[in-house]
């Protein structure tokens, strides 16, 4: 069993350790500032956290209140690139409100309810994935239209990206050179040449330098 998480501090300590090696799961750490490495999960906070900070009140402490409607709403809403809801995606069928009337469907059998289940998700999963693929691929051409693909090799000598800048005059790359010490692209393991300490970047926030 695999956990990916961010390095923040709260997955990053002696605590998580110790579950690793009570438990026996591989825990993988994405990237630093690439939220790629975890996009799905990363997605979902860019939904939910908007709508929390509208909800909740001045002192930013009761936002729990609300996250059961916000993912109702996110449930039961129709997604762009699958034009299905995912509650429809799970049971084949729309989500009954208070506000709906009396179901129209008769099923004299218990099997007829369960064939006609099967049926209507067979159909809405397959259709819902052709949607999500020819999504993909669209905003895939979109992203790689003006992106270049840059790739590095061992020994390489390149600086990385500063995130977190206070002030657009700060340098925008670390001053002291990196070396590339492994490579599995678009991630890359370099290490500093002033203090030895080993980072592992992607590709996107690397620049490589030529030394004289």
């Amino acid at each position: 069993m695999s956990i990916l998480t961010d390095q923040g501090t709260h997955f990053k300590n002696q605590l998580m350790e110790s579950m690793t090696q009570l438990i026996g799961y591989n825990h993988i750490l994405s990237t630093v500032y690439h939220l790629q490495t975890n996009g799905m999960v990363e997605r979902c906070n860019a939904t939910f956290v908007p709508q929390l900070a509208k909800l909740q009140d001045r002192e930013n402490n009761n936002w729990d209140e609300y996250l059961s409607s916000i993912v109702f709403a996110y449930n039961t809403g129709v997604h762009t690139a699958t034009q299905y809801s995912p509650f429809q995606l799970q049971f084949g069928r729309d989500p009954y409100m208070p506000i709906d009337t009396t179901l129209n469907y008769v099923f004299y059998k218990p099997s007829d309810y369960c064939n006609q289940l099967k049926k209507s998700l067979q159909l809405i999963q397959q259709h819902a994935r052709d949607k999500s693929t020819y999504s993909h691929k669209n905003n895939k051409k979109y992203y790689d239209k003006n992106r270049s693909n840059p790739h590095h090799e061992i020994n390489d000598t390149i600086l990385i990206r500063i995130h977190g800048l206070r002030s657009k005059l700060d340098p925008q790359f670390t001053l002291t050179p990196k070396f590339v010490i492994q490579k599995q692209h678009p991630t890359y393991w370099v290490r500093d040449q002033m203090n030895d300490q080993i980072t592992r970047v992607h590709v996107n926030d690397m620049r490589p330098i030529l030394l004289p």
